[in-house]
């Protein structure tokens, strides 16, 4: 008898975040980081069911002494080296039609990077080659640089495709992409007084 072949599941759609303040589109197979370990405040983070890919959605301080493509890169380098990350490559950094974002509104400028870096998993010594995709959205007059990321480490040789995962295939751009277009911003207190 043939294997079913994988299915999609549907995505979870005005998933709140940072306490409803923002919601989302999330892909499917995304469980809450916060359920399992602290996370920052300033963060909301997602791993999927089954891969080692994750999510992440990040409200940081503007920082307006880099501009265009340059804070793309910024953002990039800062969080590479957050995590200590070795060979870290720009692959491409390009802009972001505001009118396909749901932020247009206040989202003065958008870029979206693609990169790889090395590293190492907590309590291993082995560094991975991690694709890494990064949307910057930049709010000015919230003072904020929203950064959300994709991790995409390379898979590894364990079986994924249990009976009760068939339907959790693998994260893909467009899921991402969904991601990045689909993030609103319901409640704009969360920056603080204006």
């Amino acid at each position: 008898m043939p294997e079913p072949s994988p299915r999609r599941m549907e995505p979870t759609r005005d998933y709140p975040l940072f306490g409803g303040a923002f919601s989302a589109t999330l892909p499917p197979g995304a469980i809450d980081v916060s359920d399992l370990r602290p996370v920052p405040n300033n963060q909301e983070v997602f791993c999927h069911r089954v891969t080692d890919q994750s999510l992440i959605v990040e409200l940081l301080e503007q920082q307006a002494h880099v501009q265009g493509e340059e804070a793309a890169r910024y953002h990039f380098e800062d969080v590479c080296g957050a995590q200590e990350a070795r060979a870290v490559q720009v692959e491409t950094v390009q802009p972001l039609f505001l009118e396909n974002l749901a932020l247009r509104g206040c989202c003065q400028e958008a870029w979206v990077l693609s990169g790889k870096q090395q590293v190492a998993k907590e309590n291993q010594q082995v560094a991975k080659d991690v694709t890494v995709h990064q949307a910057l959205l930049r709010l000015p007059q919230h003072q904020t640089d929203v950064l959300l990321t994709f991790s995409q480490p390379p898979p590894d040789n364990r079986p994924f495709l249990s009976p009760e995962n068939l339907s959790l295939l693998p994260w893909s751009l467009g899921d991402f992409e969904q991601l990045v277009t689909s993030l609103t911003l319901h409640h704009p207190g969360i920056f603080g007084p204006q």
